[in-house]
């Protein structure tokens, strides 16, 4: 609907590919909807995936010894994270839906997208114990967690060689999005679109742009481990 607010977190090397494709449609059908889109193309911005002391700015909270958890937090609440921090925050602040666009490595989100969940997501702003899971506080928004696989839909079946491929949702889409009290939606997944026709992937990119034509429409996925294990 209009208004609503969008950021699409994008990890990948080449606008060329099918993650670059469902980035691009991601945008365009978002766009035509009187959203407001915003994407973080992360290798083009050269996102700095490690957690360091550079994240400070200033004085360190503790001198002697650096705890990063600690010094972000404390550098959160004094305003002193770095830029790059900052900025990347402000983006999901303002969204009412985030969208994570990557292509699956090792049965997880590439170090670069790992490495802005590690950083961005900073203690005081989007989690506080006791507020996480259904009190973080990033409650009232929606992530999506659209991704390419190498392995075969069979592959990825309960009784596949890879397991549930739901298995592998459980640390990125309850660990870290729910923790910090975002709302789920089902994540969108092609597999092995490598091993494919061109029709096939052609059919890919059309089923993602139906599915953004109703998605504010979707209901979240029930965050218990249920639906990860039943």
């Amino acid at each position: 609907p209009p208004g609503r607010k969008v950021l699409i977190v994008y990890a990948h090397q080449e606008p060329k590919s099918l993650n670059g494709s469902l980035k691009r449609i991601a945008v365009e059908e978002l766009s035509k909807q009187g959203c407001s889109v915003t994407v973080s193309d992360l290798y083009a911005m050269q996102f700095e995936p490690r957690a360091t002391r550079n994240d400070i700015v200033g004085c360190l909270h503790n001198s002697e010894e650096f705890n990063y958890g600690v010094e972000t937090r404390e550098a959160y609440k004094r305003g002193c994270l770095s830029n790059d921090l900052i900025e990347e925050q402000k983006k999901v602040q303002e969204a009412d839906l985030l969208i994570f666009q990557f292509p699956l490595y090792w049965f997880s989100m590439p170090a670069i997208m790992k490495g802005w969940m590690d950083r961005v997501l900073v203690q005081g702003f989007a989690h506080e114990f006791p507020n996480c899971y259904d009190s973080g506080l990033l409650k009232n928004k929606l992530a999506l967690f659209s991704f390419t696989t190498g392995g075969s839909k069979e592959m990825y079946a309960k009784g596949g060689i890879s397991g549930d491929i739901r298995y592998l949702l459980w640390p990125i889409q309850h660990g870290i999005m729910h923790f910090c009290g975002v709302k789920v939606l089902a994540p969108h997944i092609c597999f092995a679109p490598e091993y494919v026709s061109e029709e096939k992937r052609k059919e890919m990119l059309i089923a993602w742009a139906q599915r953004l034509k109703t998605l504010w429409k979707e209901e979240p996925i029930n965050c218990s481990p249920e639906w990860y294990f039943k």
